[in-house]
């Protein structure tokens, strides 16, 4: 029964991240398509908010509810599950996962401030948001399969390291596009 609770778990999460990666890169179309003269605006909008709304509570949310439920049924009625409770790594997981549904809760209210035409950020901003989940990802999936064998210092490192590589390619891609 775990490895069928695993399994379901795992593609659920993989789709929740997959929602999360797609609806900030449209969250970035929907903002630029924002600075288009009429009628493209009008049109781009139109199709961006449709899109958003079906990517969003169509696989974002349920995925991400089915991998919590997945999880959470194989942390507490599982005799392996109540095992890895007890360990350091997990709870380090743990806390990663929260950090998700933060993420996860603050494109929705991006998400529904862009269905009311309200463009609080800019593109720039939009796409550098959208690494987060990325950063989270990393660690999250370095935790499961290295478990105790993680050497904590290394990880922080490794983790602040790889964000500092994805803000340089951010800049880097930005000044490639500023000079076309």
């Amino acid at each position: 029964m775990y490895e069928y609770l695993k399994s379901l778990h795992l593609i659920f999460v993989i789709t929740w991240f997959a929602g999360l990666f797609y609806i900030v890169r449209l969250f970035v179309y929907q903002i630029e398509a924002n600075q288009k003269p009429s009628p493209e605006r009008e049109i781009l909008l139109t199709q961006y908010k449709i899109m958003t709304y079906r990517l969003w509570f169509i696989i974002t949310w349920p995925s991400a509810v089915l991998a919590s439920i997945f999880a959470f049924w194989m942390l507490f009625f599982t005799d392996l599950g109540k095992a890895w409770l007890q360990m350091p790594w997990m709870h380090v997981k743990l806390g990663f996962v929260f950090v998700l549904y933060l993420y996860h809760l603050k494109c929705h209210q991006i998400y529904k401030q862009l269905q009311n035409d309200k463009f609080n950020y800019s593109s720039n901003f939009m796409r550098l948001w959208n690494e987060g989940a990325t950063i989270i990802l990393f660690a999250v999936v370095f935790l499961v399969i290295l478990k105790n064998a993680f050497n904590w210092i290394y990880g922080v490192i490794g983790i602040f390291l790889f964000s500092i590589i994805i803000m340089l390619g951010f800049k880097f891609y930005k000044r490639l596009r500023e000079k076309k």
